[in-house]
């Protein structure tokens, strides 16, 4: 049987336990897709929508592989896989690799875990372990069992989100390694973000176009007669505020008008600037990284301390889910590859390839492939060795023989 024919045979679907075959459809979704990670309201309104979108986009452009490793443990080569395939390519029907990774960092941030979970295998996960994964998608835990999660899934073949319980060995569950400082109740970003939203009440109380006026009448206002007549004048300079083109109205002279709107000193602002510094450092972020101006110190702290640790929770954890023990055991594993060169600047870019190359480190044509150059045609160039060494009589490429000999004699002739 064709391998093919095989896998179309044996594939499995998490919603339908088939491939979907029908494609009409009695709704659909205008303006925003439904698939689409959308924060809850105290993240979106706030500036942590900003952090966590740039720290979710610096772990997106890190290439992430399903590998095989050598005896020690070391990368060997690139395993071709379906799991390859969505982690690097196309995740689903939707997301690309990089764009799935996006999705699974942002939902990990906002709700403090996320769920991995493979919705098509070439295999049912329930009765074998050795199935390769077609498509993945990001999941909302819904709800939490001894040995299994219900999962809130996009259902690509209905076009909304529906609710599955699965169990835990077939789903990866990668949890926030920086919880306890976003997610936690009382964690730093979590006061930033009730300090934000409080400041943002204070702003709308301020700007809601009330006067805030005191009017003080020339009478004592104790009876019941008097405070209908004190009623009746303050409507009266309502309406002729709103009623005027410019705002105007008219008093007696006895009559003083006192307005409050004035501004009142509070220090929530100040709190805000501590809470946001407080929150960049247990991050190991800084306002230079945001803004692009970060020197090499700072970018290999920011990597360090904030991008290598989400990302190895969810290598880690995507190894342990959808790799098996055997697998594991012939040296397969899930790896991430940041290129160093991105952080290069031009200025530095040729001592460090020459660096590289005399210290054989890096061939030329992996050089040029790094700089978006295309790589060379010459075999030399896919060598590991310095190139600032002469060559030994035994290390020299052996010469094409001649193929016309008499030629050749006739050319010596003519000489």
């Amino acid at each position: 049987m064709p391998k093919f024919l095989e896998r179309f045979q044996n594939a499995w679907n998490a919603f339908l336990s088939r491939s979907p075959t029908s494609n009409t459809y009695d709704y659909g979704w205008t303006g925003w897709r439904p698939d689409r990670v959308r924060l809850s309201r105290s993240n979106s309104r706030t500036v942590v929508a900003s952090i966590y979108n740039r720290i979710a986009l610096d772990c997106a452009m890190i290439d992430l592989h399903h590998v095989q490793c050598d005896g020690d443990d070391h990368y060997k080569d690139i395993i071709h896989s379906g799991l390859d395939d969505c982690i690097s390519f196309s995740a689903n029907l939707d997301q690309t690799g990089r764009a799935f990774i996006l999705d699974v960092v942002m939902s990990m941030f906002d709700e403090g875990v996320v769920g991995i979970f493979p919705t098509e295998c070439t295999d049912n996960p329930y009765y074998t372990a050795t199935y390769d994964i077609l498509s993945v998608r990001t999941a909302r835990i819904a709800a939490w069992y001894p040995k299994d999660v219900r999962l809130d899934v996009y259902n690509e073949s209905t076009g909304r989100r529906e609710e599955i319980t699965v169990p835990k060995s077939q789903v990866a569950i990668v949890e926030n390694p920086l919880y306890s400082i976003m997610n936690e109740p009382n964690s730093t970003l979590q006061r930033l973000i009730r300090k934000l939203n409080l400041l943002d009440y204070v702003d709308e109380q301020s700007t809601s176009g009330k006067l805030d006026l005191i009017i003080q009448l020339p009478y004592i206002i104790k009876s019941e007669a008097r405070k209908q007549q004190a009623e009746i004048r303050r409507k009266e300079i309502e309406r002729q505020l709103s009623g005027s083109k410019y705002g105007i109205a008219y008093t007696d002279g006895t009559e003083k008008i006192t307005q409050l709107n004035r501004a009142v000193d509070n220090n929530i602002w100040a709190e805000v600037k501590d809470l946001t510094a407080e929150l960049y450092n247990q991050l190991g972020l800084t306002e230079s990284v945001f803004n692009g101006t970060a020197k090499e110190e700072e970018m290999i702290n920011y990597y360090n301390r904030t991008i290598d640790p989400i990302l190895s929770a969810i290598s880690e954890e995507m190894e342990r889910k959808f790799i098996s023990r055997n697998a594991r055991t012939r040296g397969q594993a899930i790896r991430y590859f940041r290129n160093p060169f991105r952080l290069i600047p031009v200025s530095s870019l040729a001592e460090i390839a020459d660096k590289m190359t005399r210290n054989e480190i890096l061939s030329s044509n992996e050089i040029r492939t790094q700089i978006g150059y295309r790589p060379s045609d010459d075999p030399a160039a896919n060598e590991l060795r310095n190139s600032n060494l002469n060559r030994n009589d035994n290390e020299r490429p052996a010469q094409a023989p001649d193929t016309n000999p008499k030629e050749k004699i006739q050319n010596d002739k003519n000489v």
